[in-house]
């Protein structure tokens, strides 16, 4: 029996510690610029966003838009509760792929609105179709 109960104290001490590390990573103040005032090293925005929001390249959102269309027919199968899990976590790993930005889509989730309208309009009215949402920030839980 003690044995079982420091097995289940590993496992929270180390989930305590990925929280912790992941909240840690997702605060903090944005890198400082590098050129002037006036310039800029951001590839071209794909959305329109309002102002002091992030912009995302076209790569990234095309990133993101092929990261969910091979999950459509998932999303069908699992029905929405499964779906929208699948999706939140889909949305999570495309953050971290981009240079750790979750923090960014959670405090706008509207971004994944704006970026899968612009760049897969119809890869995101499948997926609100399947996941019976009226927007996919509806879906993001966290």
């Amino acid at each position: 029996m003690p044995r079982r109960r420091w097995i289940s104290r590993s496992v929270l001490l180390t989930a305590g510690a990925l929280a912790a590390a992941t909240l840690t990573a997702c605060g903090g103040t944005p890198p400082a610029s590098t050129g002037s005032a006036g310039t800029t090293t951001a590839a071209a925005p794909t959305t329109t966003a309002p102002a002091g929001t992030l912009t995302i390249s076209p790569s990234s959102a095309a990133q993101l838009c092929d990261m969910i269309r091979p999950e459509l027919s998932n999303f069908r199968v699992q029905g929405p509760t499964l779906g929208r899990i699948s999706l939140n976590a889909m949305v999570h790993d495309w953050g971290f792929r981009n240079g750790g930005i979750n923090g960014h889509v959670l405090a706008d989730k509207a971004m994944i609105d704006r970026v899968t309208t612009e760049s897969c309009p119809e890869v995101r009215t499948e997926a609100l179709t399947a996941l019976e949402l009226p927007s996919l920030a509806a879906g993001l839980a966290f």
